[in-house]
């Protein structure tokens, strides 16, 4: 559900900004407005699933979200939109912890969980399918507001599942850290404000320069805070292992990257191609269902090869693609110089997403599985709204004088798709230290005792 209304927003975009006037920078703040919230509110959502028991708060997220998502099919104006879109991403913020906590608590480290983890992978490619489908079949014959009302039924039908069929979780006595949660979702907020103001008004704005010092400030305060307040909503002690601590700094360099494929790509099959929005959503199948099918073998390669080399083949393949991409010009094919690298960046999705997602709560203590659940989706999703603000910067920044609209625009996009592999490539070298390495040499070392 969260991910299918994180895809139907991309294949609306070109109707979205058309329909209710956003500037090209501007228009990445209808992703960002969700997913600030989302990560912002995470740890502190995490925490209350902890105190508060996992299935109430998977119940209040769903209904949170799902009443959001009707206010934003009813959005008159921008302001509207980007409200609505700011109350879905804390819904989402309240839902997603639970969800992965209530998964890493019910299965043992071990292949069930892999298993589990894996179908929780296999599920997000699957929703990022339908919902670009959806998102383009809406926009191009309905109206791009018809796709956020779909989730009233759904999110009835999972209220009425959640009550019948989830037991809660036993409650922890504990205090909330709204301090850290205010500092942390102001912090991100502001730089991620200051990048996407300085890509309008360049970087001797003041605004822009004010918001990213600011923003620096209020992080290095949430630091502070966690580092002497009883009970963090992040404790700090979840970073004292290099391979969880890599597996979050890899996810957030993989959705920097990833990010700007999925946000720019439909620009370019619309802008540059001419497909209409449906045909710009059937146009992602050949990301989504290699992405779906690697996600579903994962399980099964993961016994005959490991599932820290199938990360970094994964990782590979997402390099290879966005470089391809980054190829296509204004006189590019659909199927010569989309299709293929497309092809490399769902199977490689597929194979990394369960083993960064398994390495981020590897020898967590059960008491921490609700704040090591939420550090997953806070790399996730701040990663993802970090990573946009830069690529919208480097979109900006890209075009030529020289070049017409749609030159200028391919050329923007190829720039984007550039600095997209080349923080792929980043998490790529981080997964290899900070999980490959320390698991082959546990592996040599347990060789050694058992000789």
């Amino acid at each position: 559900m969260i991910v299918v209304d994180i895809s139907i927003v991309i294949t609306g975009l070109p109707r979205i900004q058309a329909s209710l006037g956003f500037s090209s920078a501007q228009l990445s703040w209808v992703t960002n407005a969700y997913t600030l919230a989302f990560g912002g509110l995470l740890l502190l959502s995490a925490r209350a699933g902890d105190v508060l028991g996992r299935r109430r708060m998977f119940i209040l997220g769903l209904s949170l979200f799902t009443l959001a998502s009707v206010s934003i099919g009813f959005a008159p104006s921008a302001a509207w939109l980007l409200t609505s879109r700011a109350i879905q991403g804390a819904g989402a913020a309240v839902l997603a912890p639970s969800t992965l906590a209530l998964l890493s608590t019910h299965f043992a480290e071990g292949p069930d969980r892999t298993r589990a983890l894996s179908l929780y992978a296999a599920a997000a490619g699957v929703g990022a399918t339908l919902g670009l489908v959806l998102g383009g079949l809406f926009a191009d014959l309905v109206s791009w507001r018809a796709g956020f009302f779909i989730n009233l039924p759904i999110g009835l039908l999972l209220v009425i599942a959640a009550h019948r069929h989830i037991g809660e979780t036993p409650r922890h006595a504990g205090r909330f850290d709204l301090g850290g949660a205010f500092s942390s979702t102001v912090g991100m907020t502001a730089v991620v404000y200051g990048l996407v103001r300085a890509a309008d008004a360049g970087w001797h704005d003041g605004l822009s320069q004010a918001s990213l010092a600011a923003g620096m400030l209020m992080i290095a305060a949430f630091v502070l805070i966690e580092r002497k307040v009883r009970q963090p909503i992040l404790p700090l002690r979840l970073l004292a292992s290099r391979e969880r601590a890599g597996a979050y700094v890899a996810r957030m360099l993989f959705l920097g990257g990833a990010v700007g494929f999925w946000f720019f790509s439909t620009q370019f099959l619309q802008g540059v191609l001419h497909l209409r929005p449906l045909q710009a959503g059937l146009a992602f199948l050949p990301v989504t269902l290699p992405n779906f099918a690697s996600a579903m073998a994962f399980p099964r390669l993961a016994r005959r090869f490991g599932s820290e080399r199938l990360l970094l083949i994964g990782l590979l393949l997402g390099v290879l693609g966005l470089a391809w991409l980054g190829r296509a010009d204004a006189t590019a094919t659909y199927w010569r110089d989309v299709a293929w690298p497309m092809v490399l960046i769902g199977l490689g999705q597929g194979l990394l997403l369960a083993p960064l997602t398994a390495a981020g709560v590897a020898g967590v203590d059960p008491k921490d599985a609700g704040a090591a659940s939420g550090l997953v989706n806070v790399a996730h999703q701040l990663g993802g709204a970090l990573g946009l603000g830069l690529l919208v910067l480097v979109f900006a920044s890209a075009a030529p004088s020289d070049a017409d609209g749609a030159s200028a625009l391919a050329h923007r996009i190829s720039a984007v798709m550039d600095v997209g592999a080349l923080l792929l490539g980043l998490a790529l070298l981080v997964s290899w230290f900070c999980i490959a390495l320390p698991h082959r040499h546990r592996n040599a070392q347990h060789k050694e005792v058992l000789q």
